[in-house]
């Protein structure tokens, strides 16, 4: 979870599950850092399994493509109550996350006055103050978990019109 709380980290992986496969040279240029220090990070999350080497879109013996391993990451947050240090690293990595949410969020806020109607006008924030036990919040989470896999299963990368749209949502019980 270290591994991936990083902030360039978490932007490399998700470029590459967005965009598909791209070369150090090419992400470099697309995040203004140097290939050493996206080449480095590439191997800390190939290490730990969230990106592989693609060697068939290689054209020379010098050229590196590396591609997301998976397409989410996900982990249960209760698991690693019962060891510290893991819901240390657990709690840092959802940290990092909500930092590139809000960071993804204020990006498209800055774009929007550039986009097409049609696509502002999907475009939602809002949110609820529900009052749930725990049950019924395990109920709505896997109601959003449901919607969400379905949406991902209709995506298409190809499809005319398509582009990436992000879906962040959260649920938790209020700290008092």
């Amino acid at each position: 979870m270290r591994a991936l709380a990083h902030p360039l980290r978490l932007r490399l992986l998700g470029e590459l599950r967005v965009a598909g496969p791209h070369t150090v040279g090419m992400l470099s240029d697309r995040f203004d850092e140097a290939p050493g220090n996206v080449s480095y990070h590439l191997g800390v999350l190939a290490r730990h399994g969230f990106v592989v080497d693609v060697p068939e879109r290689a054209r020379d013996k010098r050229e590196r493509w590396w591609a997301a391993a998976h397409e989410v990451t996900s982990w249960e947050p209760v698991e690693a109550l019962a060891e510290p240090e893991l819901q240390s690293a657990s709690t840092e990595l959802r940290r990092a996350i909500l930092d590139r949410y809000a960071e993804a969020l204020t990006d498209y806020l800055d774009a929007e006055p550039h986009l097409d109607r049609e696509w502002v006008t999907g475009t939602a924030s809002s949110d609820s103050s529900l009052h749930l036990t725990p049950a019924e919040l395990q109920e709505l989470r896997a109601e959003l978990e449901a919607l969400s896999h379905r949406w991902n299963a209709r995506s298409d990368t190809g499809r005319p019109g398509a582009e990436p749209v992000t879906l962040i949502y959260h649920a938790f019980r209020r700290a008092k």
